[in-house]
């Protein structure tokens, strides 16, 4: 759930936002003259945002992935019971 909070609200309450946001998972839009300005999240939120940004910008992974996404659309799966075996876990 997004939040919303002015910049001066924020200036008072930065010590205590870290723990809130991190404890719900939120997100806090930071305006300026009512118009979102910046945002601030947790940092495990924000690394997954970036991981997600990087694979989209590769090609390759993004071909990969789409593959992946056919082949579960049509069925060409393996359990994990059946890789495991194979890899001799």
């Amino acid at each position: 759930m997004e939040k919303s909070m002015n910049i001066t609200e924020v200036r008072s309450k930065l010590t205590s936002l870290s723990d809130d946001l991190a404890m719900n998972k939120d997100t806090l839009a930071i305006t300026k003259r009512g118009k979102p300005v910046l945002a601030l999240m947790p940092w495990d939120i924000y690394e997954a945002l970036v991981e997600t940004m990087d694979v989209m910008s590769d090609p390759d992974l993004m071909q990969a992935f789409r593959e992946g996404v056919r082949d579960i659309q049509k069925g060409r799966t393996r359990s994990l019971a059946d890789v495991k075996s194979e890899l001799g876990l």
